[in-house]
């Protein structure tokens, strides 16, 4: 629910818990399930209002990128990486306050955006609220920004699951939860796209603003 609200989050809560529960190692294979039902379901919600060049532009990126970071997953230091990112996130807020007159990114701008991410992704499993930041600067508010980031993220998440099946992470046990968890994770996109359609713009902004935040601050003190 909170990801078809605020187009990232789900993945961020669910890391530190699926952490504890089953290691770092199984935890991500086993998000990165949980988000591609998670996304596709917000894809079909929102798909009058997805902007698919730039889903294009920011596959080309990603695509490759995942390949990489799935296939380091099982060596990388994570705990720096995830420190970085969350002062990254709680960063960024600040500077689109302090920086009121900045150019909206262009398409081609989600190439790179789409590599990070996707690199990034396949490491630590989340990176929703990375992206945020440049679909708001794009101009995207509400149904086109949930059905685009949502859109863009399955391209990752379908990469890194070969990837990671090709490294024999994907047991049976990810597997199962995996699909024991999809019917939660659609009757969740439901309720936050009755949610949204109640939610004006600026509304909009200041809840994911917020929510890049919480998720810096959960990156900062989550587990290594």
């Amino acid at each position: 629910m909170l990801s078809a609200v605020a187009g990232f989050g789900g993945g961020v809560l669910l890391l530190p818990v699926f952490t504890a529960l089953f290691g770092l190692r199984f935890a991500v294979p086993m998000l990165t399930l949980t988000q591609l039902s998670s996304n596709g379901s917000r894809v079909w919600l929102n798909r009058d209002a997805i902007r698919w060049h730039l889903v294009g532009w920011f596959a080309a990126g990603a695509v490759p990128l995942a390949v990489a970071g799935g296939l380091l997953l099982a060596h990388a230091p994570l705990s720096p990486l995830k420190r970085v990112l969350g002062v990254f996130l709680i960063g960024v807020v600040g500077w689109r306050h302090l920086r009121r007159r900045h150019s909206a990114p262009s398409a081609r701008t989600f190439l790179g955006v789409g590599a990070a991410s996707g690199f990034g992704s396949a490491l630590f499993g989340s990176v929703g609220p990375l992206t945020a930041p440049f679909f708001l600067a794009y101009g995207l508010a509400r149904a086109a920004y949930i059905g685009t980031e949502a859109a863009a993220a399955i391209t990752m998440h379908l990469t890194k699951i070969a990837v990671y099946g090709a490294g024999d992470l994907l047991t049976t046990r990810v597997l199962l939860y995996g699909a024991a968890l999809t019917p939660a994770t659609l009757a969740g996109a439901w309720v936050g796209r009755k949610i949204i359609n109640r939610v004006s713009d600026q509304t909009f902004v200041v809840l994911v603003e917020a929510g890049l935040v919480i998720a810096g601050l959960l990156f900062l003190a989550g587990p290594g």
